[in-house]
């Protein structure tokens, strides 16, 4: 007995060490992936920006010419392969036979670097998911031992995907729990625990900054009632983001010819980012300028409230039509960006016309957060994402509250997100 009871033993500790390592293999190259895209991305999004900046006739030949790009790449280079999104990722966790195949991490990396630079109003967030999740599928398929932790890999990839993007471990595991797998195992615990501490160990390697330098000190409790205020309107805005997505990737789905989606779509930017250049590409550009001019108090005036209700409407729609006319992303950096706005225009409406000395800079923080957490039906994800965005925990139980409140605002509106709908749909 005490032989048999040794072997299994021995047994056990055989396969938590190759699941040490094929984790570690693919925290790596997923963080890897990660790194080197939003590094790209940053950089050639700024210098396309500049450009269409200083000559705003680029504003019409970068969308229209990314789109096209995009839609030749998916036609010769992937010879029109299936190409779902995060819908795949759910398939395959819940499929025993369906697995993602390697073409993805090429595909969804190189189709949502050319969005976004290109100014597809969207981000690279989904596009890292995707190829991480598919490096985690790979790799469960390459040993039999493996393939009985399919969904754990894949999780493992997703999650240091999203730690190598937001520097934030837990934001990683948190999101494969909440979004990904939803139930949790020693062996989930594992994998993913040594997936996203090798991705924080590359992140530290490569000394990577927070994307947001942002100096938070202090919040007031007589704020409360008007961080309860911002958690409703930012699940009220984040069912407007969802339902727009799906409104318009069904009216584009009824359009044969494709190259008539991309003239549309390329059509509605180039407006768009005429009237507002903050719509152009991710939109972190505009978050950064925000968070440097939120020190100051600046009068809200109605041009520059206006200004504010057009780019929290039209984000959405610019949104959801980059993505329904060929675009690669989804809905986590579009959330960021509507939550910042949302929360600065709120601030500056009650500083302005009820003088409640509210903080700026902390309702815009707690706004990503909050339309972020309805956005995806992830409250402790965007709690730790935005924290670590922003390398601050001072307004972590404010921020707790408000994505709670923005989530189950959301959900008594509407009960589906865009990744729990979009199995109905074809991506």
């Amino acid at each position: 007995m005490n032989k048999t009871a040794q072997i299994k033993k021995n047994h056990q500790l055989i396969k938590a060490q190759k699941l040490i390592i094929v984790s570690v293999l693919i925290g790596f190259l997923s963080a890897f992936l990660g790194i080197t895209l939003k590094k790209l991305t940053e950089y050639y999004e700024e210098i396309f920006f500049h450009h269409a900046n200083v000559n705003p006739i680029f504003y019409i030949i970068f969308p229209v010419f990314g789109l096209s790009i995009i839609y030749f790449l998916r036609l010769y280079m992937f010879k029109e392969k299936e190409n779902k999104g995060i819908k795949e990722v759910f398939e395959s966790t819940q499929s025993k036979n369906k697995n993602l195949p390697s073409y993805k991490i090429p595909s969804h990396s190189i189709n949502g670097l050319f969005t976004v630079i290109f100014g597809g109003s969207t981000g690279i967030e989904v596009s890292t998911v995707v190829a991480a999740a598919t490096i985690g599928s790979v790799a469960q398929q390459k040993h039999n031992l493996f393939r009985q932790y399919k969904t754990e890999l894949i999780c493992a990839g997703v999650a240091a995907g999203i730690t190598a993007l937001f520097s934030s471990p837990l934001a990683g595991i948190l999101f494969s729990f909440e979004v990904i797998s939803k139930k949790m195992s020693r062996a989930f615990i594992l994998t993913n625990l040594v997936a996203v501490g090798i991705a924080y160990a590359l992140l530290a390697i490569l000394k990577e900054e927070p994307l947001f330098a942002v100096s938070i000190t202090t919040w007031h409790v007589r704020a409360i009632p008007y961080f309860i205020l911002l958690g409703i309107l930012a699940g009220i805005n984040s069912v407007y983001l969802t339902k727009c997505v799906m409104f318009f990737k069904a009216k584009f789905a009824k359009i044969e010819v494709h190259y008539y989606k991309i003239i549309i779509g390329s059509a509605v930017l180039s407006i768009s980012f005429f009237i507002f250049p903050q719509l152009y590409g991710e939109g972190y550009h505009a978050i950064k300028t925000l968070v440097g001019t939120s020190h100051t108090e600046i009068p809200l005036t109605i041009t520059l409230a206006m200004t504010f209700i057009g780019i929290i409407l039209l984000k959405p729609i610019v949104t959801s039509i980059t993505l329904a006319s060929g675009g690669d992303g989804g809905v986590f950096a579009p959330s960021l960006f509507i939550g910042a706005f949302l929360g600065l225009l709120l601030a500056s409406v009650l500083n302005t016309y009820f003088n409640t000395q509210v903080i700026p800079l902390n309702f815009m923080v707690i706004g990503m957060a909050a339309v972020l957490s309805a956005s995806i039906h992830a409250p402790f994800t965007s709690i730790f994402l935005v924290c670590g965005l922003t390398n601050n925990y001072t307004l972590f139980f404010p921020i707790l509250a408000v994505c709670l409140i923005s989530k189950y605002t959301a959900k008594m509106i509407y009960p589906n997100t865009v990744y729990t709908f979009l199995p109905k749909l074809s991506n």
